[in-house]
């Protein structure tokens, strides 16, 4: 037996193997549960990667590629930089559309403060299904009042979107949500996702650490099936106002020099930050557990560790400079605690107390490090001849022949 369970999205023979070799020994519970978090779709790409790297991210500029930070960062000139990025919440959305939308776009306008940018404005791009539907009614309620409500309380507003309606999106809607934030270069108020110096402590700080979301990552990168409304703790639950104190708090923090790296805990959590964050810079953490502040009594390390509650961020501090950000947290009434600190090399160690509950490569989790990469196979679809085959030259220019007969430019169109 493998060991691996499944409703993991570890794949039982030559992933549970990798792991192993990885290990070069069998892994434990844990450290199974961070795997299977981190290769699943959502945080490793491994079906989709080989395709997006090849989508263009290179520009006179650019300052921050693709990829490369917690999001994108285009020069405008006279000092003035734009952070932006767009990120899907599709199956959240489709079992719980209120929250699930909600969550997504708190998780975008997160990925842009904590590059040390103001979000000034929201936008969206939803598919849904037939639009007779009921379920399809339910779902565009939920989800555009949860844009909506999440955003106005936030304080940022949506300016702009689009939507379609199409049979195949019947069962699992798409919800994109897209923020964009102004940041001042000549205050090089900019943060990094990455950590990079050894003996510097760790914070988690925002709200408390609770139960929902676990397995959010992995529920994300499954089939929605009749079965899947029992993943709906797999949905996470947002809290705006709170996600209001941590931008302020946030900014605040970029414009001192404190901070050496902080991230956003989205998918996987915890274990997502820390692997992140210490892979992006070359070096390890060591993370105790038992002091992650929490909501819910009794959580299993493993729990903890792939919570996705919302409006949390961890944080590498300058060793020395500790008080001086937990006046920043204070003064937002923001609840913060030191968790670990950075080490040197490449391992994650997590503690719950004295016990080590999981050693794990931190450059093995991610994507772009030893996180699995495949070649899936692919066919063209049928539509897509005829879609070539079409010549917009064909459609007659009626301003240009000045002609009122609409049909004659319609008919090839349709």
């Amino acid at each position: 037996s493998s060991g691996i369970n499944a409703e993991w999205p570890l794949r039982p023979g030559e992933e549970f193997d990798k792991i192993q070799e990885i290990l070069g020994r069998v892994p434990n519970i844990t450290e199974l549960s961070i795997y299977s978090a981190m290769w699943s779709e959502h945080c490793s790409y491994k079906n989709s990667i080989k395709y997006l790297k090849t989508l263009p991210k290179k520009g006179d500029h650019l300052l921050v590629e693709a990829g490369e930070e917690n999001a994108g960062l285009v020069d405008l000139g006279d000092g003035i930089a734009c952070a932006f990025k767009i990120e899907s919440h599709n199956h959240p959305s489709a079992l719980e559309p209120y929250q699930g939308a909600a969550t997504g776009v708190g998780g975008i306008n997160r990925d842009i403060f904590t590059m040390g940018a103001r979000p000034i404005a929201q936008m969206n791009s939803l598919r849904f299904g037939k639009l007779g539907s009921k379920r399809t009614k339910w779902l565009v309620d939920g989800i555009t009042k949860g844009i909506g409500d999440y955003g106005n309380s936030f304080g940022v507003p949506t300016v702009g979107g689009e939507i379609y309606f199409e049979e195949s999106y019947d069962q699992n809607p798409l919800v994109n949500a897209f923020s964009v934030g102004i940041i001042n270069t000549k205050k090089k108020n900019f943060i990094s996702a990455k950590a990079n110096k050894p003996g510097n402590p760790v914070f988690i700080f925002g709200s408390l650490t609770g139960k929902d979301g676990i397995n959010g990552a992995s529920f994300a990168s499954k089939d929605l099936t009749e079965d899947s409304a029992e993943d709906i703790p797999a949905v996470q639950v947002g809290d705006p106002f709170q996600e209001k104190l941590l931008l302020e708090a946030s900014l605040e923090l970029s414009r001192t020099d404190a901070v050496v790296g902080m991230q956003d805990m989205g998918a996987a959590g915890i274990t997502c930050s820390t692997s992140e964050m210490s892979a992006g810079g070359g070096v390890g953490m060591t993370i105790y557990l038992d002091k992650v502040p929490l909501r819910q009594q009794n959580m299993e390390p493993f729990e903890i560790l792939l919570s996705e509650s919302q409006e949390r961020m961890l944080a590498e501090v300058e060793k020395g400079r500790e008080e001086e950000v937990m006046a920043i947290f204070k003064k937002w009434d923001i609840h913060a605690e030191k968790i670990g600190e950075v080490t040197e090399g490449d391992e994650l160690k997590f503690y719950w107390k004295d016990d080590l509950v999981a050693q794990v490569s931190a450059h093995s989790l991610v994507l772009g490090g030893g996180a699995p990469v495949y070649d899936r196979e692919f066919k063209e679809p049928p539509y897509y001849q005829l879609l070539k085959k079409f010549d917009i030259q064909s459609v007659p220019d009626l301003k240009k022949e000045k002609s009122t007969d609409c049909d004659s430019a319609l008919i090839p169109l349709l």
